[in-house]
């Protein structure tokens, strides 16, 4: 189960606007927008969180654990966070999630769709208790309304068909790649690394069929246009 950041397939910045604006207009700090892919179970959304929680939480996997996610999902009403404050896996998550001023007062709006779809809007926002149990009230509203003009919109932009076909390069095979962008050697990889130059080649030439490539500079670029690289 992959963990897809869906502006890495859009060339269209709706999606964060919005998030954004949410954020600002009923005033939370950070905002996402999640879903689960029918056919494959990848986690596909956006987010506005700092990209440097955004890389640690997919690369620790955090996406298959937390409870914000797959317990808030099942759920017909809204989610209070605060009920995963004795949830182990929930204090996982928040434990890093502190380190890059991410606070574990949340809420998650789940969206249900007539196909069995699922979409989920979760805000969160630094405050005291008091004053959370007086804001709920006052935006909760709102956040069912964004929820499903959100989900309505992703699920008519035809970005999940688009993400499906998203080709999955491992964390290792997408390092590799953005070192070759970077003018690299496979030798001088291997040392920055500390692999073989060998398992690098192993490296590539998996990458290089995932992507559908016939050269590592065809992989480089392709990697490059699905966001999965930084041109070097």
């Amino acid at each position: 189960m992959d963990l897809i950041d869906l502006s890495s397939v859009n060339d269209d910045d709706r999606f964060l606007e919005f998030l954004e604006s949410l954020c600002q207009s009923l005033g939370f700090d950070f905002a996402s927008y999640a879903t689960t892919n029918l056919v494959t179970g990848d986690v596909q959304g956006f987010a506005n969180y700092p990209d440097e929680w955004k890389n640690h939480y997919g690369k620790k996997g955090y996406h298959r654990l937390d409870p914000t996610l797959y317990v808030s999902m099942l759920s017909i009403a809204p989610v209070d966070w605060g009920r995963f404050s004795h949830d182990d896996k929930f204090n996982k998550v928040f434990f890093d999630a502190f380190d890059f001023g991410i606070t574990d007062r949340g809420i998650s709006v789940p969206v249900r769709g007539p196909y069995g779809d699922c979409g989920l809007l979760s805000v969160t926002r630094k405050c005291s208790d008091g004053e959370w149990e007086k804001f709920k009230p006052k935006v909760i509203g709102d956040l069912q309304y964004a929820a499903v003009h959100m989900h309505d919109n992703v699920m008519k932009s035809g970005l999940l068909p688009k993400a499906l076909s998203l080709p999955s390069l491992s964390t290792r095979e997408k390092e590799i790649l953005q070192w070759v962008a970077a003018g690299k050697s496979q030798q001088d990889i291997g040392d920055i690394l500390s692999i073989s130059h060998r398992t690098v080649e192993v490296h590539i030439r998996s990458g290089r069929e995932k992507l559908g490539a016939l050269t590592t500079a065809q992989a480089v670029g392709r990697a490059i246009t699905f966001g999965m690289i930084h041109p070097g």
